[in-house]
């Protein structure tokens, strides 16, 4: 036996298994430049625009991805130069469709999810719900009304299905 298990055994009473002590975790104080930090990543204003501008940057990725799968319908008459032009300029019109779409989700919810969290001064699924209904109303807001409550219900599901899939990951 070594010299520590030894000193763990002696430690033990009649027989036991060792007692082992449990280790201290460090503890630091935050910075005052991580409570800025975290004090400007709490205005809602911000957290919106960052993001719409993520949400974008994803809408303008998917619409590249997505316009360099499609094949052209005259693709076989087409040369070499006309298939490169014509998917190019697909590639473009997606992304920025995309793009407007994917930002405007991102800074609705995530402004929608922010002012009722403050408001409600609780983090939970209930503020996933009202903004999921909030973005997905505005979205299909242009269809009418019964899109609108399609659009809400939908995305609200949606959001609540990704918010508990996410939970699991914690």
């Amino acid at each position: 036996m070594s010299s520590n298990s030894e000193a763990e055994s002696t430690n033990a009473p009649n027989g036991a298994p060792p007692v082992q002590k449990p280790q201290i975790e460090s503890f630091h104080l935050p910075t005052a430049e991580e409570i800025h930090g975290q004090d400007i990543w709490n205005n809602c204003a911000v957290r919106s625009v960052v993001s719409g501008v993520m949400g974008g940057g994803l809408g303008v990725m998917m619409g590249i991805f997505f316009a360099a799968l499609e094949n052209p319908i005259m693709q076989d008459t087409m040369t070499t130069r006309q298939q490169i032009a014509y998917t190019a300029n697909q590639m473009g019109q997606r992304s920025w469709g995309n793009c407007k779409t994917f930002a405007l989700m991102g800074c609705v919810f995530s402004a929608a999810e922010c002012v009722v969290e403050k408001y409600r001064a609780k983090h939970d699924t209930t503020n996933t719900v009202v903004a999921g209904c909030v973005t997905g109303g505005a979205i299909s807001a242009k269809g009418g009304p019964q899109a609108a409550c399609l659009g809400c219900a939908g995305f609200a599901a949606f959001s609540v299905a990704i918010e508990k899939l996410m939970e699991r990951y914690e």
